[in-house]
């Protein structure tokens, strides 16, 4: 019996030494501090999910993850909050591209790597960030515009426009609006009848729509409606819809972002293009942060493959099979 006893407390030790060896300690795990520009659309949502799966304790990170609510000061003190906490890297999700660079240079004299994720940082010194990955926006705008040329190749017909535009002054606003304003230059014939701020959200472009077509002469013609966003072309159907115009046959509504809602709306006929801006960065920068801890130099600028799509192209399998 004592035999036995002894024989069963061995192999609790061992185990236990075996838990001891294999499970990682706090020590082990990387500390990555994470400053998000808040939850204002699905992409938003599904990007900070995507962030969070990919540093997760799992994968041997302890992420500190900070909701910087649509206010770039506090995405400012959460980085300085995460240098006085002496995190092994921040990811940095960028509200709009000014107003980096002495936050970033203290981050660089703490000899903490910063990765920029979706939007850029526009900053004199290169150096005050490792790397960043996210999409190409005015890549995706010049591709709508090219869309847009296809449809209205009349130089003849006037094209009435209107735009509403994304955050100002983040990269991805900024990019497509210059691919909107360079496709009109081209085009003497598109009219832009107005543009209006956005915000990326639904409410505030619903009433700032409604207010703009309150305001419009009876039956006046409005050909496109260039939205920097999904949830922007949520709230401008909306308010379209409640006085009369057709989206899909009276009115061609672009977007981007390209998140499952609205796929459903181009599928139904009432968003013409929505140009995929693909939220799923964390993988990506996750590989940075490995690439980082091997002592290599990441490539410093990383965009993620996107597509198009159209109600012609789309399909109940594309839309089961999206993740967001």
């Amino acid at each position: 019996m004592k035999r036995l006893i002894v024989i069963a407390l061995t192999l609790l030790l061992l185990a236990g030494c075996a838990a001891e060896e294999t499970d990682p300690t706090e020590e082990d795990l990387i500390v990555v501090g994470i400053s998000q520009v808040g939850a204002e659309s699905d992409w938003r949502v599904a990007n900070s999910e995507s962030v969070k799966a990919a540093f997760s304790e799992s994968r041997g990170y302890r992420m500190l993850f900070d909701d910087a609510r649509q206010m770039q000061e506090n995405q400012i003190m959460a980085l300085r909050k995460f240098i006085q906490q002496q995190v092994d890297y921040i990811v940095l999700m960028p509200l709009s591209e000014t107003g980096w660079d002495s936050v970033l240079q203290e981050a660089k004299d703490a000899h903490i790597p910063v990765i920029l994720v979706d939007r850029m940082a526009n900053v004199e010194d290169d150096t005050l960030y490792a790397a960043h990955v996210g999409s190409d926006f005015y890549g995706q705008g010049k591709k709508a515009v090219a869309w847009m040329e296809e449809q209205y190749p009349d130089p003849e017909q006037t094209v009435q426009i209107i735009h509403i535009q994304g955050t100002l002054g983040s990269t991805a606003q900024l990019g497509r609006t210059a691919a909107l304003e360079d496709g009109m230059a081209r085009h003497e014939n598109w009219n832009l009848l107005t543009r209006l701020d956005g915000d990326f959200t639904q409410a505030k472009t619903y009433e700032a729509m409604g207010r703009y077509l309150d305001g419009l002469p009876e039956g006046q013609a409005i050909d496109v409606v260039y939205c920097e966003n999904d949830n922007e072309a949520f709230g401008a159907i909306e308010a379209l819809e409640e006085r009369g115009y057709v989206c899909g046959r009276d009115v061609d509504v672009i977007c981007f972002d390209a998140t499952r809602n609205a796929l459903r709306l181009c599928m139904a006929g009432k968003i013409s293009l929505v140009m995929e801006c693909n939220p799923l960065l964390g993988p990506m920068a996750e590989e940075i942060v490995r690439t980082l801890e091997a002592g290599q130099t990441p490539k410093k600028q990383q965009y993620i493959a996107e597509q198009q799509f159209t109600p012609e192209t789309l399909t109940e399998e594309i839309i089961a099979d999206r993740e967001y």
